[in-house]
């Protein structure tokens, strides 16, 4: 018994001993699965948290905004139908003064700010900065859009909303201390729960961020907005307990003929579009040639819509109640083209005079009434009475958007969402490419990515001048004497992956370089090991940096034709002895802020 034991031992152990190497492999490859899970899973989660926490702030800001209107306007309710009650002097007055505590509050934050480092800009954030967004200018840009709103400013509630929901979303990626790649995902996710919360379209909201923002639709990316998303809309939902955005009566589409309409105007559209546009960029141009105070400015847009609003109510707010009458068929063709018209010239004055605000939903006002006009237009010329004018106004709705945005499945899925039609989705998707493709034809430019591609210039100009050479210049470069022998070259080069190798000579000053390519075929060449040495194979090129060099110098000389190389050797101003090499992908990851390091980073 006892010998059975001890040769059952001695076996057990023998396994063990060979067994033991592949158990450790094993359990460290799971605990990396886990690791990995726990990292996803850690996005999640947060993405979640933050979903939640962007509808109840999307809540909060509505409430305090109809408080607020209340105090501006002595009335609650609809900004148009509340317009409708006003005395004329109060319907002038009301956006005037309003418009000019917009104005002072973004004037004292701006001067009083201790802080301006970090941009405010969700989009910046995300696709340009550090992950992280000001807190100081984020509440001041939310205080003053609350005035412009409640004053009665042809603009959109969906911007500050987005923006705090933003503005929550980077506090909570800074308690992490994350990287900036996550921290710019988090942001994401905060600006997907505000539209989705804004809008009750959680795909729509996910999908906005992803093809407007982003600028890709990767599930890495999807995965986590649409979890912020749909978390935040059924926070809204279930307290707030709301229905689809937009009740629209029943829509049936009898035949494919009954498509050549929609395509005809998601045509009309994208050639509107590119001008709508226009407009509000030369607005803003407009208002910015006067030198005037923001506050001044701000004043002198909400001046205009009040006049305007003495005529025409309509023009205020950001138009809800219309669009929800011309979904209706409430209105007569020739009131709303005047009311389209000045609804326009009334959000390119709030727009241009820089209140804070969106031009989501005037965007579908656009559309809608574009729409609801072309539908008239279809029936007088004698088309027959389907499509209805009603029809027309909502797929222009998605339409105009689509034209605008450059998003076309963005703004398929958020009509969808904010109607819960199925029977839209054929003309839909026919109008939106159309318009998605006329008006990219004649403006490239999308309604957010010519601000965002000033951003970025601005941006990297400064990075540039934050970074030095000496900053990423990387020491001890592989290099040679000149009177090294060719064996001594051949290993350096199986050794290292440069394509170049340096030569120096006894003082260590820069010689020239020796190129892989050409002495690769002679690697195993041993008979020349006695008759080449370093100097002989010198290379013109690449052209050394001296270390007082600038990151724009460092740029021009990586995008020279001539030299086709990834990496530079760097010299001493005045004695040109090697210091160090520099590399391409370190002045990118630099400037996209992935360098390890707090060196680059800014703070709030």
């Amino acid at each position: 018994m006892t010998n059975g034991f001890i040769r059952f031992k001695k076996w057990f152990n023998s396994r063990i001993r060979v067994l033991f190497p592949f158990l450790f492999l094993l359990l460290r490859i799971r605990l990396a699965w886990f690791y990995r899970a726990a990292e996803r899973y850690n996005i999640l989660l947060w993405a979640g948290i933050v979903g939640i926490l962007g509808g109840l702030s999307s809540i909060l800001f509505r409430k305090i905004l109809d408080l607020l209107a209340e105090v501006f306007t002595g009335y609650s309710g609809d900004m148009v139908d509340v317009f409708q009650y006003l005395p004329v002097w109060q319907k002038i007055a009301t956006p005037a003064f309003g418009g000019i505590a917009a104005g002072l509050v973004l004037y004292a934050g701006t001067r009083f700010a201790a802080d301006q480092k970090n941009t405010t800009d969700y989009m910046e954030a995300v696709v340009l900065g550090e992950g992280t967004l000001s807190i100081k200018m984020s509440l001041t840009k939310i205080f003053s859009s609350m005035f412009s709103f409640a004053s009665g400013a042809s603009i959109g509630r969906e911007g500050p909303m987005v923006q705090l929901s933003s503005l929550l979303a980077s506090i909570a990626g800074r308690r992490q201390n994350w990287s900036v790649s996550k921290k710019r995902i988090i942001i994401a996710c905060g600006a997907s729960a505000g539209i989705a919360s804004a809008y009750n379209a959680p795909i729509a909201g996910a999908l906005f961020v992803a093809e407007i923002v982003i600028g890709t639709i990767a599930i890495e990316t999807l995965g986590p907005l649409l979890f912020a998303s749909v978390l935040a809309t059924q926070m809204v939902r279930f307290l707030l307990d709301e229905a689809p955005l937009y009740a629209i009566p029943p829509f049936y589409l009898n035949s494919g003929f009954e498509l050549f309409p929609y395509l005809a105007l998601g045509l009309l559209i994208g050639l509107a579009a590119p001008f709508f546009l226009r407009i509000l960029r030369g607005s803003e141009m407009l208002f910015s040639r006067t030198n005037l105070p923001v506050y001044i400015r701000t004043g002198i847009g909400g001046l205009i819509v009040g006049i305007i609003a003495v005529y025409y109510p309509q023009v205020c707010g950001n138009g809800y109640s219309v669009v929800s009458g011309i979904l209706q068929e409430q209105w007569l063709w020739s009131s709303l083209a005047i009311v389209l018209i000045l609804k326009l010239v009334a959000t390119g004055a709030s727009f241009g005079s820089g209140a804070v605000g969106g031009v989501f939903t005037p965007t579908l006002f656009m559309g809608a009434g574009i729409g609801y006009l072309f539908g008239h237009l279809h029936q007088f010329i004698g088309f027959g009475a389907n499509p209805v004018p009603g029809a027309f106004a909502l797929t222009g709705m998605a339409m105009f958007l689509a034209a605008t945005t450059h998003a076309p499945l963005m703004a398929i899925l958020m009509i969808f969402e904010m109607t819960m039609d199925y029977q839209l989705i054929l003309p839909l998707m026919l109008g939106c490419v159309v318009a998605h493709l006329t008006s990219q034809g004649i403006e490239p430019e999308s309604i957010y990515s010519s601000s965002l591609e000033k951003k970025g210039a601005v941006y990297f100009a400064r990075k540039l001048a934050m970074l030095t050479l000496p900053d990423l210049v990387k020491p001890n470069p592989p290099r040679v004497k000149e009177s090294a022998p060719f064996n001594e070259i051949t290993r350096h080069f199986l050794i290292s992956t440069f394509r170049y190798l340096y030569v120096v000579n006894k003082k260590g000053v820069y010689q020239g370089s020796i190129c892989l390519d050409d002495v690769k075929e002679y690697l195993n060449t041993s008979s020349l090991n006695d008759l080449v040495i370093a100097r002989d194979l010198l290379a013109p090129v690449p052209v050394p940096l001296k270390i007082s060099s600038t990151l724009e110098e460092a740029l021009e000389k990586f995008a020279d034709n001539k030299q086709h190389v990834e990496r530079l050797p760097v010299v001493a101003d005045d004695t040109m002895v090697l210091v160090g090499s520099l590399a391409k992908t370190d002045i990118i990851l630099a400037l996209s802020d992935q360098l390890p390091g707090e060196k680059y980073r800014n703070s709030d």
